[in-house]
């Protein structure tokens, strides 16, 4: 039996039990027909009995696992609390846990999450039409070149009330010194003044309240281009609205402001930037005295006879922008009148008002020819009397003196044929006008003088003496 034994162990694998990968199936398991033939021949051993016990249990097992993902999920889900889970993320039982894409709670019918359309680098599931989404631009992934064309807009805050302030008082008294409307109006529309544009009209108003003729004519001028182009007319109203209510504020500065706010409104009507019945806003409505003056006026002036036409010189001309044969005719008047009244005060008020301080030189020309083309010693004093009350309130300075009197030397010649007693005038008028320091002893030098011719008694034959 021993030498039965031994043989039977010891003879070659294909001839005994364990032949395991010949009798194998595909499944990993024995054939039926050789499992029924070695039961029918009844001579089992125990080791074949055990080693056909271990078949069957593997076998069932397989089984389960194909039947019913759950299950296989709850056995998974046992042996991970049981610890029999290996751990190790490159075995292949660790690797087929993590990528599993079923559910691992043990719920559902163990289909794919999503139907399919979920899951790293997947667009969704087949057949799937997405609609057109706008771009978001909180999105991290937002390319802003990539949306077409783009438009960039310089944003320009709004300005509060003392940055309008600041910055619109500037532009105003550079206004009143080149006179450029469109350059304002290029400034303007840099700033953001909101809806307190008409705040712009208000305040140029005020500052030429403060200043010349010349600078309410060019304001007058100003808000006439700008209506309609920036400034609308809700914004001229409300500009003259606010001038009104601030106006016994105003009177404290300029006392004669109620009578030019009046020129204002009035000139407004007439250039089309105020409504015509803006005046009819006002009847019976206006509490204030000083208002009710400005408003007066207004009417008065728009009620004259061809008043609307007139207006256009309601400041006067102003300063260089003169012609200037119309300059010369206004100072020969103002020297007229003087010599006809004797106020000097009364001629530096208008010498003044043309505001022309570049050309008074003209006023002392035409001064030493009308002494010169008089007769008698009346014109010559008080000419001397006005000079010099001209030159102590530097309202004439030193230079235009000097090029008024330079003139009157250069065509002192020609004078002199319509007058033949120019020379000695003029000699005698600039020692006076040196003794009054009038003007300086090296214009007075340079004062051009006829030389005598002196005769010999008619014995001589009418030789010249030497």
């Amino acid at each position: 039996m021993a030498t039965e034994i031994e043989a039977w162990t010891t003879g070659p694998k294909n001839d005994g039990v364990f032949s395991l990968e010949q009798e194998l199936n595909e499944d990993g398991a024995y054939d039926s027909e050789d499992l029924n033939e070695l039961e029918v021949n009844g001579n089992w051993t125990p080791q074949e009995k055990a080693l056909h016990e271990a078949r069957l249990k593997a076998k069932a097992k397989r089984r389960i696992r194909k039947s019913s993902s759950r299950d296989s999920t709850r056995e998974s889900l046992s042996e991970s609390v049981s610890g029999e889970l290996s751990t190790d993320p490159h075995s292949p039982k660790g690797k087929n846990a993590v990528n599993d894409r079923k559910s691992r709670t043990g719920k559902g019918r163990g289909l794919p999450k999503k139907g399919g359309a979920g899951g790293k680098g997947v667009w969704g599931a087949a057949g799937m039409v997405y609609e057109v989404e706008e771009p978001d631009l909180k999105d991290p992934n937002y390319d802003e070149s990539a949306q077409g064309d783009t438009v960039y807009a310089t944003v320009v805050p709004e300005l509060d009330e003392k940055e309008r302030e600041k910055t619109i008082n500037p532009i105003v008294h550079e206004y009143f010194e080149h006179g450029d409307t469109k350059e304002v109006e290029m400034l303007l529309k840099e700033l953001n003044l909101g809806h307190h544009r008409y705040e712009f009209s208000s305040l140029a108003v005020a500052l030429s309240l403060e200043g010349k003729a010349s600078h309410r004519e060019l304001t007058s001028r100003l808000l006439s281009d700008l209506s309609g182009n920036v400034l609308s007319e809700d914004d001229m109203k409300r500009a003259f609205d606010k001038i009104l209510k601030e106006l016994p504020d105003l009177i404290l500065d300029t006392p004669e402001a109620s009578q030019m706010l009046g020129q204002f409104i009035a000139r407004a009507i007439a250039d089309h930037a105020l409504p015509m019945n803006f005046l009819d806003r006002y009847k019976g409505k206006v509490d204030c005295d000083h208002a009710r003056a400005a408003l007066d006026r207004a009417s008065v002036l728009l009620s004259m006879k061809s008043g609307i036409m007139r207006l256009d010189n309601v400041w006067g001309v102003g300063g260089g922008q003169r012609p200037v044969k119309h300059l010369i005719k206004e100072m020969n008047l103002l020297l007229k009148e003087y010599l006809v009244s004797g106020e000097l005060s009364e001629a530096e008020r208008c010498l003044r008002d043309l505001e022309v301080p570049h050309f008074h030189h003209e006023l002392v020309y035409e001064a030493v020819i009308m002494v010169l083309e008089s007769t008698g010693n009346t014109a010559l004093q008080m000419m001397v009397k006005l000079l010099k009350a001209f030159w102590q309130t530097v309202l004439i300075t030193l230079d235009q003196m000097n090029r008024g009197f330079q003139r009157v030397y250069d065509e002192l010649p020609e004078i002199s044929l319509d007058a033949p007693h120019a020379h000695t005038i003029m000699e005698t008028f600039v020692d006076l006008c040196f003794q009054e320091s009038v003007i300086t002893k090296q214009l007075r030098d340079s004062c051009p003088t006829r030389g005598r011719k002196r005769f010999v008694s008619e014995g001589d034959g009418g030789i010249v003496k030497s």
